[in-house]
């Protein structure tokens, strides 16, 4: 399987290694990293789950990701616990905002395997061992100073970061948010078309339609005024009714 470009590192170190030649070293349990470039440099596995010794390896040994277990090339430089504790790192630092508070962990980072540099880290407000839970991409350039266990960045609040995927309960929140603003704005239309309807009155709202309308019609199919009116005379008996008896009419070709 062909290495993708970027990688989240949790995918990484949840995947069990295995060598060129066949053997297994355990799953991965912590990165290798340069906290000052924002670099990942490799990271670490343990073989057994007795034993105080840890495989270190390489970030260009990678060699195929598997579904379960990552490929590599090569020996590891073998190492102990103790050692690798002292290794630096920004996963599980606490992030600080303007008024050095904690508002957030560092829980996971994007990587970029062809450089090994951090493009994101990824920082959740809840424990990331929930699942479910929200992550908020945060840019190294975002970073102030960093110390060990703790990030500090000149945000507000995590609504200035954006959104790598929300929860349930977060995705909840922003579609209710979203259909209250347009319901709002749907009050507004209607409160604005009440109004205009209230300031004129129907008559004349019903006349401007018919101008409207009007005005629309070719010249030869609009219908008259009530003042131009030139149809046929009201009713009138003595000239409907036919010729009194012993007269006839002059035009009638009838007769």
């Amino acid at each position: 399987m062909a290495l993708p470009e970027q990688l989240l590192l949790s995918d990484l170190l949840k995947r069990r290694v295995r060598c060129d030649q066949g053997l297994e070293h355990g799953q991965g349990v912590m990165v290798w990293m340069h906290p000052p470039v924002h670099r990942v440099l490799g990271w670490v596995s343990r073989p057994s789950m007795f034993g105080n010794r840890r495989a270190v390896w390489r970030l260009d040994q990678l060699a195929a990701l598997l579904d379960l277990e990552v490929q590599v090339q090569g020996d590891p430089a073998e190492t102990d616990q103790e050692t690798v504790e002292r290794l630096p790192t920004l996963i599980d630092a606490a992030l600080l905002d303007r008024q050095q508070q904690p508002i957030a962990t560092v829980v996971d980072a994007v990587l970029d395997l062809a450089t090994g540099r951090i493009g994101d880290y990824l920082v959740s407000r809840s424990d990331p061992r929930l699942p479910g839970s929200s992550r908020w991409r945060l840019a190294p350039e975002r970073i102030v100073d960093q110390q060990p266990g703790r990030v500090c960045t000149a945000l507000a609040s995590l609504d200035d970061l954006p959104m790598a995927r929300a929860s349930v309960r977060q995705e909840f929140w922003r579609r209710s948010r979203q259909w209250r603003e347009q319901v709002q704005q749907v009050g507004e239309r209607f409160e604005s078309r009440l109004e205009g309807w209230l300031e004129e009155p129907p008559w004349d709202a019903a006349a401007s339609r018919l101008a409207d309308w009007q005005s629309e019609l070719p010249a030869d199919e609009v219908p008259p005024d009530a003042d131009d009116w030139t149809g046929p005379e009201p009713w009138d008996q003595d000239s409907w009714d036919g010729p009194e008896q012993g007269e006839e009419r002059q035009d009638d070709p009838w007769v």
